[in-house]
């Protein structure tokens, strides 16, 4: 498939990026001619990040360095906003379980609201991921946990270090 479909925004916490993640981003590079990876800067919902902003931004732009039509930038502003200073047409978000489609459904409505010109599109986690969460990753590399296989390897390797201190 090759990309045909405008831009849209990856949004998310990434506290930390996981192989899931990545997976979702390339998976929309195929689809759409930019995509941008939107990093939440003030996230209400997860007001305690591991890493900073700036320390996701560098991960991510890192992992996905082989994509050529992925951009990584942080916001601080509403979604939809963030989406229109970017002539973007979609927001795309991954869905791992129905517990991440009730909280995306809600989500979707009131973007939907806000503009309505933006599509909101989900892609179904690859088996492979659908188990996992930043969350998990951080609690696993707290108590010694591999997460290497779940990360890239500048990740897991930050990981180590901040379980250390």
């Amino acid at each position: 498939m090759t990309a045909s479909a405008g831009t849209a925004i990856c949004p998310g916490s990434y506290d930390p990026v996981t192989n899931g993640h990545l997976d979702i981003i390339g998976r929309s590079a195929r689809v759409f001619d930019r995509v941008i990876v939107g990093i939440v800067g003030n996230a209400p919902r997860k007001a305690d990040h591991m890493f900073t902003a700036e320390e996701r931004k560098a991960f991510l732009v890192e992992a996905t360095a082989g994509l050529e039509n992925v951009e990584v930038e942080i916001f601080r502003n509403l979604l939809v906003e963030f989406a229109r200073e970017h002539g973007a047409t979609a927001i795309v978000k991954g869905l791992r379980a129905i517990s991440d489609f009730e909280y995306e459904f809600e989500m979707n409505q009131l973007n939907r609201k806000l503009a309505p010109e933006i599509e909101s599109m989900y892609v179904i986690a690859s088996p492979e991921y659908s188990f996992l969460s930043s969350t998990g990753v951080k609690e696993m590399a707290t108590f010694g946990g591999d997460v290497s296989d779940l990360v890239p390897p500048a990740v897991a390797k930050a990981l180590v270090e901040r379980a250390r201190k």
